[in-house]
């Protein structure tokens, strides 16, 4: 079951920069970030009430990100729902004849995540995450 709307995914150039505007200026709080070299991606989670900001700089302006950022120069990118068992969403996505990118779950910064395709979802990037437990 989704259970809430766990983060939004937002495409910057800089997470430097993108930290300056989101965590200094609007004042959300800064929970964490990482280097995920399989996504090639830097990322950010910045708390915002029950949600979260996700700042992604690309590392490689030919990975999916990166060529979000050249067409669009950045802005929002996905909409994550958080579930408590992300295999089981994706399981029944495909179940139901949603075209997926991620075929099984697999690691991110939100925890186990996974993505249906933007073509079966009007346009949209949507992600599953389930939170691991720290």
């Amino acid at each position: 079951m989704l259970k809430r709307i766990h983060h939004v995914g937002v495409v910057v150039a800089s997470l430097e920069s993108g930290l300056r505007f989101w965590r200094d200026t609007l004042g959300l709080h800064f929970t964490k970030s990482a280097t995920i070299e399989e996504q090639g991606v830097r990322a950010a989670l910045l708390k915002v009430g029950d949600s979260e900001i996700e700042l992604l700089e690309p590392l490689n302006p030919e990975n999916g990100v990166g060529r979000f950022l050249a067409r669009r120069g950045g802005g929002l990118h996905h909409l994550c729902f958080e579930t408590d068992d992300v295999a089981r969403e994706l399981d029944g996505a495909r179940s139901k004849g949603i075209q997926l990118l991620d075929q099984k779950p697999r690691h991110g910064l939100a925890g186990m995540i996974c993505f249906l395709h933007p073509k079966a979802t009007r346009g949209v990037l949507v992600e599953y995450a389930q939170p691991l437990e720290e």
